[in-house]
């Protein structure tokens, strides 16, 4: 058996605290091999050192069967590795091809850019992708997953061996998934790539993955064949008790609870092309769904119910009265909190402190004279800490050294200590693992049987049936289907969201 990757006895802690305790990592050349874990567990970490990102403490790397130093991402180049982080590091002010080729830009002789050339290596690169992405387009017109598609596009530009994949997937579509997938299964076979994918999605890591290794508080729990030796797959159930530690993806998360009276009602709703007369009501205490493929119009609609997109035409009645908002302040003042779809870029702010993530919408509540209160604020931090069980030693630690599924909570926590009475969640889990995912599903749930009025967006059909009520399913920014709780299953949702009609 030839291996591509072997990290022996990794060691590494971050002010005195352990994170990586010993942890042994085999790679077999030519494998796609999923590191799975908890938020925390260690595996982010574990990539950061093979990627040159940090330093380990101790231990050894060999690569291709060469003992290695890795001390910064371009020593981990240089030895082709490639790491596709779950951050998107793009910029958004440049051209797709200029991002492709940032950092070994190609030049003429006379020392210009040669923009043809990087326009015509980037085409051949889509090409070889099968995807449709114009290279001269500006980075920050593109969605979510075209970045990460392009992000992906530099790894095979770059010829990397060695491809650490860091929730790629997050933002992509299921024929975007399999596409992606169908691309590194052509550049194994026919390059010898090997892969290290790093995903919660277990789904795909069974569908898609060799060989899975699962790390725990840092430790090594173990590394097994996707194909067991029956011939059948691993169970995603079975994945998830070594995750974690316990069976979690058999809880039950949904409780009956009481729905009272419409506070919200929207009333042909139109956004250019994006939302087509969309009409549909929210009660106090529901959580209402609202589900599709990508670019189905439902990010635009909720979008324009929190005052971030305007309407083109269409009313909106709140407690009876119509509304109107043209801003996301008029919106929170009104009593609507909203979790958008991705919490690195719109959620979180990276330089500060848990706690100033916490308050930052309700600092006004703070005030003593000119100045800020610490002592309020610090006891309001510290009331959701408890409230959402935050998993944090220091709320004056940087909101980045939590894992995904505390960041989540804590952007929560940001709207809930502004008393809404309506909640929107875009992707309230995404990039969280599957216990902190029934963590999140039981205070949502919380807030429904609390009285909050709850909409949750979601592409992800297992999420929509845990929590929800009711559920809208759009197509193309047209509302397709409406399904009560009973009638929920993932076959009808995605017989809506394709265009198709329930019998």
């Amino acid at each position: 058996m030839e291996y591509a990757l072997k990290m022996n006895d990794i060691h590494k802690g971050f002010g005195g605290v352990p994170v990586l305790k010993g942890v042994d990592f085999n790679v077999e050349t030519g494998k796609i091999h999923a590191l799975l874990g908890e938020n925390g567990a260690g595996k982010t970490t574990l990539m950061n050192i093979l990627g040159g990102v940090i330093s380990m403490d101790s231990g050894s790397i060999e690569l291709f069967g060469n003992q290695v130093k890795i001390n910064s991402p371009a020593e981990a180049q240089k030895n082709r590795v490639a790491f596709i982080h779950q951050e998107l590091n793009v910029v958004n002010d440049l051209f797709v091809y200029e991002n492709m080729f940032l950092g070994h830009e190609l030049r003429k002789k006379s020392g210009a850019m040669d923009a043809s050339t990087m326009i015509d290596k980037t085409k051949e690169v889509f090409e070889r992708m099968h995807v449709d992405i114009n290279p001269r387009a500006m980075m920050g017109d593109l969605q979510a997953s075209y970045k990460q598609i392009v992000e992906i596009a530099k790894s095979i530009l770059m010829d990397a061996k060695l491809i650490i994949m860091d929730e790629p997937t997050t933002s992509l579509t299921q024929p975007e998934v399999e596409n992606v997938f169908a691309i590194m299964r052509n550049l194994i076979e026919e390059h010898g790539v090997t892969i290290i994918f790093i995903s919660h999605k277990l789904g795909e890591v069974v569908e898609f993955c060799d060989y899975y290794t699962v790390l725990r508080n840092g430790e090594m729990v173990g590394t097994h064949p996707i194909r067991e030796e029956n011939g059948g797959l691993a169970k995603q159930a079975d994945i998830a008790r070594m995750m974690v530690g316990k069976s979690v993806m058999d809880v039950e998360v949904y409780k009956p609870h009481e729905i009272g009276e419409v506070i919200l009602k929207a009333d042909d709703l139109c956004i250019d092309r994006h939302v087509e007369h969309v009409s549909f009501d929210l009660h106090a205490g529901e959580i209402l769904g609202i589900t599709g493929l990508l670019g189905d119009g439902k990010d635009e609609l909720v979008r324009g119910l929190f005052g971030d997109m305007p309407f083109n035409s269409g009313t909106i009645e709140k407690n009876g009265k119509v509304v109107k908002y043209n801003h996301p302040a008029k919106a929170k003042k009104a009593g609507i909190g909203m979790l958008p779809s991705n919490r690195k870029e719109n959620a979180i702010i990276k330089d500060l402190t848990v706690m100033q993530n916490m308050t930052i919408v309700t600092l006004d509540q703070y005030k003593n004279g000119l100045s800020l209160s610490h002592t309020k604020e610090s006891k309001v931090a510290l009331e959701y800490k408890e409230k959402l069980n935050i998993k944090v030693d220091n709320l004056a630690n940087l909101i980045t050294s939590l894992s995904g599924g505390n960041q989540q909570k804590v952007v929560l926590a940001k709207w809930l200590t502004a008393n809404p009475d309506i909640m929107i969640l875009s992707n309230p889990t995404q990039g969280v693992d599957v216990g902190a995912k029934n963590e999140i599903y039981g205070i949502i749930m919380e807030l429904a049987k609390a009285g909050m009025g709850i909409i949750v967006t979601s592409g992800e059909a297992q999420e929509i049936l845990k929590i929800c009520d009711r559920v809208l399913v759009m197509y193309h920014g047209v509302l397709k289907g409406e399904l009560r709780r009973s009638e929920l299953s993932e076959e009808a949702i995605m017989i809506l969201s394709t265009g198709g009609v329930l019998d």
